[in-house]
């Protein structure tokens, strides 16, 4: 008998996943204009759609029983892990505490931190919070500072004012020479 989990799997990915179980040949078919519906590559088309389905829902089964594998293995892990933790006895802690501890720190295979220890980690990680902060703050100021000129670039060009471009010329300008030299083409394209 299945176990839940490949059941769970196998009811929600394969299940009804074959091409015939939601589209029949003539429903297929009918997708197609009224010309080309007796055309013989449609049927094949059809056939080729099948055919790479149910590779793709055997994929799928051999995907859900390699997990069903890999997570007998993972509950034999976290059981081994658990008793591991559970047998631990650290002075000044207690059970829950530890627990949290083990949770949180996702390090598997480091001894749990003790009185004495705790506090060189709580440096570390006020440290490292303080850095990211640092971090975050001048990535925000840059946004800010790049959010601010465009906002002022916007409201120059709803005034009507362009600057200078590096040539010196008004923006405006440089864009009608440009417009004149693509009539000019066009012109020359056509004629």
């Amino acid at each position: 008998m299945p176990s839940t989990e490949a059941k769970l799997l196998s009811d929600f990915l394969v299940a009804p996943a074959s091409l015939r179980d939601f589209m029949t040949l003539r429903q297929f078919t009918d997708i197609f204009p009224k010309g080309h519906r007796s055309n013989p590559a449609v049927k094949e088309l059809y056939h080729e759609l099948y055919t790479l389905r149910e590779r793709d829902i055997e994929a799928v089964r051999q995907d859900i029983a390699l997990e069903v594998k890999r997570s007998k293995q993972l509950r034999r892990e976290y059981a081994r892990e658990r008793r591991q933790v559970d047998e631990a006895n650290v002075a000044g802690l207690d059970s829950i505490a530890l627990q949290m501890e083990g949770e949180f720190s996702g390090a598997h295979g480091r001894k749990p931190h003790t009185l004495q220890t705790v506090h060189a980690s709580i440096e570390k990680a006020c440290a490292s919070l303080e850095s990211q902060i640092a971090r975050i703050e001048l990535e925000n100021h840059a946004a800010l500072v790049e959010v601010q000129d465009t906002i002022s670039a916007l409201s120059d060009l709803r005034k009507g004012t362009f600057p200078q471009t590096a040539g010196g010329e008004d923006i405006g300008e440089e864009v009608l020479a440009t417009l004149k030299r693509l009539e000019a083409v066009c012109a020359r394209s056509a004629g």
